[in-house]
């Protein structure tokens, strides 16, 4: 696995984001979107829809044309034999990794899929560690995740993590697993240490690692139709504790999305995104139309303020 594309971060972090393109897709080229990746060395942008036949939506020209200079390209199909609820994505080389959430009606189990690049078939299943598994009063709450994953900075590993509390667990966590490659190169799941969680509703919809910390995107939904969507910068040393019995990991600033412009909708994709013309780089979100025609799949690119002279410390 390659290392993660280090995280664009604000210097100081109070200073924030600074959101410098939007536009919407259009429903002709997919929707659904809940996990994203960007491919540098062939400048496409991936988008996973969790539609229950899954799908790949793709582009070409981000890198030179932005948001705007976005090409669409066939579709990628995903080939597996049962409906899936695709929520997380890691792409390499020769394959990508997809991490599916659990639901209960229809019966569907949480799992990390492999997929060749190629064909999108279905190569592997590995089915969470038991604590995390759909049970009466114990794992993943039917619809609550895993909703993210992403690529470790540590062992080329991947890290998933629930989008609500499991069952059994306090309602101000959410657990971390981390799936490392073991002597014969399969991957071996590990607990870390879980992550806070802000009560309220609000769920961890997706994950970024890199070296600098763990960027979270989370979600709340009040009903008729009012989303609050939030940025929240774990410290790296959150990857760093086998324990999931240990207090949660505090994030060290969270950016409210709303405030800089962004639409009141369900937003659940970042990712890292190429550099701007002028060397900054960048983030992209992405929302979860729901396939819902009173909802919008935007796109937004965000690039952190500099303000002049600062320096960034370690993130611990």
């Amino acid at each position: 696995m390659d290392a993660p594309t280090p995280i664009p971060l604000p210097c100081p972090l109070s200073a924030g984001w600074e959101v410098v393109e939007q536009r919407l897709i259009e429903p002709s080229q997919g929707g659904g979107f809940s996990a994203g990746a960007y491919r540098p060395e062939v400048d496409e942008l991936w988008l996973l829809s969790d539609a229950p036949r899954g799908s790949i939506s793709r582009w070409r020209g981000f890198r030179a044309g932005g948001l705007k200079g976005l090409v669409p390209l066939p579709p990628l199909p995903l080939k597996q034999p049962q409906p899936m609820d695709g929520e997380g994505l890691v792409v390499e080389a020769q394959h990508f990794w997809v991490a599916t959430e659990g639901r209960l009606q229809p019966e569907q189990p949480a799992a990390l899929l492999r997929y060749d690049m190629a064909a999108g078939s279905l190569l592997s299943s590995r089915e969470l560690p038991p604590d995390w598994r759909l049970q009466p009063k114990r794992g993943l709450r039917s619809n609550g995740g895993p909703e993210s994953l992403s690529r470790s900075p540590v062992n080329g590993a991947l890290l998933m993590a629930a989008e609500q509390p499991l069952l059994q667990d306090p309602p101000d966590r959410v657990r971390l697993l981390h799936w490392a490659p073991d002597a014969s190169g399969a991957l071996q799941p590990a607990e870390l240490r879980p992550l806070a969680l802000p009560p309220g509703g609000w769920g961890l919809t997706d994950l970024l690692a890199s070296k600098q910390g763990l960027l979270g995107l989370w979600r709340r939904f009040t009903a008729p139709d009012q989303w609050q969507a939030r940025l929240v910068l774990y410290p790296a040393s959150a990857i760093a504790t086998s324990n999931a019995d240990a207090p949660p990991v505090a994030p060290l600033i969270s950016w409210n999305l709303l405030q800089l412009g962004l639409a009141s909708d369900n937003w659940e994709v970042l990712l890292a995104a190429p550099p701007l013309g002028d060397g900054r780089p960048s983030l992209l979100l992405a929302t979860d139309d729901n396939f819902n025609p009173l909802q919008r799949s935007h796109l937004a690119r965000l690039v952190p303020r500099q303000l002049p002279g600062c320096s960034a410390p370690p993130q611990q």
